[in-house]
């Protein structure tokens, strides 16, 4: 099971009520990590209205984690 630095920006850091963890995790993609921490903390917003970088990088949803990997979801900018 590989060990994932997550971030969270905005709105998503507020649902879940920090900004970092470091989670161990049974999931195998950036889609299937979010949808664990979606069911976990409520997220309201779809992975389809979010990006996600995996080590600095955008990354399709169906990348596979490697152990050691920082996953940032982010979620769409508002404001002006």
């Amino acid at each position: 099971m590989p060990r994932i630095d997550l971030e969270y920006f905005a709105q998503l850091g507020e649902e879940a009520g920090r900004r970092h963890e470091t989670r161990v995790t049974d999931a195998t993609t950036a889609a299937a990590l979010y949808d664990e921490l979606r069911g976990e903390y409520g997220f309201s917003l779809a992975s389809e209205r979010m990006r996600v970088a995996i080590n600095t990088a955008f990354r399709p949803w169906n990348e596979t984690l490697a152990d050691g990997d920082v996953v940032v979801f982010i979620p769409p900018v508002t404001g002006g």
